[in-house]
């Protein structure tokens, strides 16, 4: 019986070789490789290597080699079907039943792969033409020279439906092997002509592991939208799997590179040209559990360095809650913002910008981090009742991971920093909220960039002053955020037009707050939702109370533009004014509690964190409603 090779190649893809070989030997770290005693002979001296990124294990003392699949053939006697529907079982993959469709299906693939080449070496061509002027101006004025466009195949679509078509026509490609690898659209509508994909777009080839081009990723020239635009998923292609810059990435981390996961093609491209050659980057999602291990094979802990805004630090979120489940002993992640308004592109073209990143790298947080901060900066801790509620809630965030091992250290870290934190809340000495970070810490802002309005959760949360707790919220307050996010709820198409601001604001109410969150998660993860379904969506997750507290009557009698029927313009303009309101009530609140810290602790310390806050505070209008223009 024989496989398709595509099933295989998937197969190794998601087996870690060491885990496999070390269920039977006791593997040793040695540099990028592990070392242990040869199961397929005696031996005292350990001659037995596995070097999991290139996916092979040798023994240099008996000569036996392979892979994962022949592993588990000679270490229990099996069949290499056996030994296949063993490994698929394992990371749960449907074993393919032998049949003549399968075989075409194989054959197939080779050929799309040579279809994909050719529409790579058509847009190759095409950004040297009078055609493509426009595209090569583009890359040269983002700062990329003739040999980084050859070396990453950048390319570019002309703005005319039927260009790619008639090229790869000529080359005698079947019409429906284009459509079948996402190069055309194919009408629903009968007696429709199919027409390119990628019109008037700059275009970057994604490549699979092996370096054969699988899709396309295109941006378009001017105002157009979308931005980008990706190939749709394909027997070639599945976005959740694969990583921009991949092939290059696995390449470097032979050499001990570190990776690094950013947001965009260019981010990718600019840190490749400023010698940090383990960068990818996701293919317009957030980034997946099989993203996860895919960066595991190549790095223990690969670096995610996001962008400083609000949506940057919402992915950083996502990620952290896809990689909690999965997390196993050796294997985790760390993160990095970048200062807000830069990306890795803006700072690599900046006069000392290899250094500068190299520093946010270095600060590093790890997850576990991470974690504490999404939580602690989320809740108050000046009840008893809210104290137990932030223990259940970074218990309950916990219970998610699946290795026990993993899962029992950091129960033991967040009891003792708990511990800590309540304590130092109710003694004479304050303890640092956020505990001990080791050698990640960074004191001045805690991620390597300016503060911020959410450095409560990006950066040290800083002192907690006996007796000094903020200011009960006031039914004033409560009232704006509720009508904030009743007109999301009701009217989730404004979530281009408000999720930024919403993103960098927080409510005064930590339910609320929780909401608000959920709301715009959802948002992020399908922007198609209605109103419904996203209340559906909430009651499901445990937010049901919280809900029927915004859909009030009594909110609705105070925001009669929050409701469903209202005109999306007009819901925006009333959502816009609240929102304004809101902010200065947020100042004046903050301004207030600033100077209540600083006369109960006139510590130097201290004093730096009000001078910070006074900045905030002078520059957060400015930078909030920068956000409309």
């Amino acid at each position: 019986m024989s496989f398709p090779q595509s099933f295989l190649d998937d197969l190794r893809a998601r087996v870690g070789l060491a885990d496999i070989v070390g269920t039977s030997v006791k593997l040793i770290k040695r540099g990028r490789e592990y070392s242990g005693l040869c199961p397929f002979h005696s031996e005292k001296s350990p001659s037995f290597t596995v070097n999991e990124q290139k996916g092979f294990y040798h023994c240099f003392g008996c000569g036996a080699h392979g892979d994962v699949i022949s592993f588990v053939m000679n270490t229990r006697g099996l069949t290499f079907v056996e030994a296949v529907e063993v490994l698929a079982n394992q990371v749960g993959m449907d074993v393919p039943k032998p049949s003549r469709e399968a075989q075409e299906r194989e054959q197939k693939a080779k050929t799309l792969y040579e279809v994909m080449e050719a529409a790579t070496a058509f847009f190759e061509k095409t950004l040297r033409m009078p055609e493509g002027k426009e595209g090569l101006a583009y890359f040269h004025q983002r700062g990329l020279d003739d040999k980084t466009i050859a070396e990453f195949r950048l390319g570019f679509a002309p703005d005319n439906r039927g260009a790619l078509k008639a090229a790869l026509k000529r080359e005698g490609i079947d019409e429906k092997l284009m459509v079948e690898a996402g190069l055309l659209i194919e009408p629903e509508e009968n007696g429709r002509q199919s027409y390119d994909r990628f019109r008037g777009r700059v275009m970057f080839p994604i490549l699979d592991r092996r370096g054969r081009v699988v899709a396309f990723g295109g941006r378009v020239m001017g105002d157009g939208k979308p931005k980008y635009l990706n190939s749709p998923d394909t027997p070639l292609f599945h976005k959740g799997r694969l990583l921009y810059g991949l092939p290059q990435a696995r390449e470097a981390s032979r050499q001990d590179a570190p990776i690094i996961v950013t947001e965009g093609y260019m981010d990718v491209i600019a840190l490749h040209r400023a010698g940090f050659r383990g960068a990818v980057a996701p293919l317009g999602t957030a980034v997946t559990e099989e993203q996860i291990g895919e960066l595991w094979k190549m790095t223990n802990e690969p670096v995610l360095c996001l962008d400083g805004d609000a949506a940057g630090k919402r992915a950083a979120v996502r990620a952290a809650e896809r990689a909690l489940p999965i997390l196993r002993p050796g294997k985790s992640l760390v993160f990095s913002i970048l200062p807000e308004g830069e990306d890795p592109d803006s700072l690599m073209a900046a006069p000392d910008g290899f250094n500068s990143f190299r520093k946010i790298i270095e600060q590093a947080v790890p997850l576990a981090e991470l974690v504490w901060r999404m939580e602690v900066g989320a809740h108050k801790i000046d009840t008893p009742e809210r104290r137990a509620a932030l223990e259940a809630t970074i218990n309950q965030r916990i219970s998610v991971i699946a290795d026990e091992a993993v899962r029992s250290q950091y129960n033991s870290m967040f009891r003792d920093r708990i511990w800590k934190l309540f304590k130092g809340d109710r003694g004479s000495k304050p303890a640092n909220r956020t505990g001990n970070r080791g050698g990640y810490q960074n004191k001045k802002s805690g991620w390597g960039g300016k503060r911020g309005k959410n450095d409560h959760f990006w950066g040290p949360a800083g002192k907690a002053v006996p007796g000094m707790s903020r200011p009960p919220m006031q039914k004033k307050r409560d009232l704006q955020d509720s009508i904030l996010l009743l007109t999301l709820i009701n009217h989730p198409a404004l979530h281009d037009d408000i999720g930024e601001q919403l993103g960098i604001y927080s409510c005064a109410d930590s339910a609320l707050d929780n909401l608000r969150r959920a709301v715009l998660k959802l948002l992020d993860d399908d922007p198609g939702l209605d109103c419904e379904t996203i209340k559906a969506h909430l009651e499901r997750d445990g937010l049901s109370e919280t809900v029927l507290r915004v859909v009030s009557a009594d909110v609705i009698a105070h925001a009669a533009f929050a409701k469903p029927e209202t005109p999306l313009e007009r819901a925006l303009t009333g959502w816009k004014q609240v929102f304004s309101m809101a902010v200065s009530s947020l100042e004046d609140e903050e301004a207030k509690y600033a100077v209540r810290q600083l006369a109960a602790d006139t510590s130097e310390e201290e004093w730096e964190r009000f001078s910070h806050r006074r900045e905030d505070l002078a520059q957060r209008r400015e930078k909030v409603f920068k956000l409309d223009d």
